[in-house]
């Protein structure tokens, strides 16, 4: 890596220790092999995989990153993921869809439309998930890995 290398990972590091760390979500249940073709489903699914989640943005997926602007702004984003802080989801959720998408540029989630949040370690998104599923959201799904794992794979898209 040319001009800095993953000095991100060490400011990630620096965040979670400063914050009181946060920790991985547990995923329920067995694996995760198979959930992508098995469809999105909140009900006790485990997360996905960073191999599933790269097949599910092959489709018509809405990819919602609920991590602070600040974070995407200084350590990147997964490509083709659209940014809504976990502080703000329940009220984006309930919008009128042009509103929708005059804040966000891109266009209002259907209760049906398949939808999978992540976060950097998987802790908010397991809470963005259960806020969608409150609100009737019913194929929703999760990135368990988040950030952390998808940098694993290959680099951020840079803002």
């Amino acid at each position: 890596m040319a001009g800095g290398g993953w000095g991100w990972r060490r400011a990630a590091g620096a965040l979670r220790a400063a914050s009181g760390g946060w920790r991985r979500a547990a995923a329920p249940g067995p694996g995760a092999a198979g959930a992508a073709s098995r469809g999105l489903c909140a009900g006790g699914a485990p997360g996905l995989s960073y191999r599933e989640l790269k097949e599910l943005k092959t489709t018509k997926v809405l990819h919602i990153d609920v991590r602070e602007r600040w974070e995407i702004a200084r350590f990147g984003k997964i490509p083709a993921s659209i940014n809504i802080p976990l502080g703000e989801l329940v009220e984006a959720l309930q919008m009128e869809p042009a509103e929708f998408e005059e804040q966000y540029r891109q266009k209002m989630p259907a209760k049906s439309d398949p939808v999978v949040f992540s976060c950097l370690a998987g802790t908010r998104s397991k809470q963005a998930l259960g806020f969608a599923v409150s609100l009737g959201f019913s194929r929703v799904q999760q990135y368990a890995g988040g950030f952390e794992d998808w940098v694993k794979h290959e680099p951020p898209e840079k803002k």
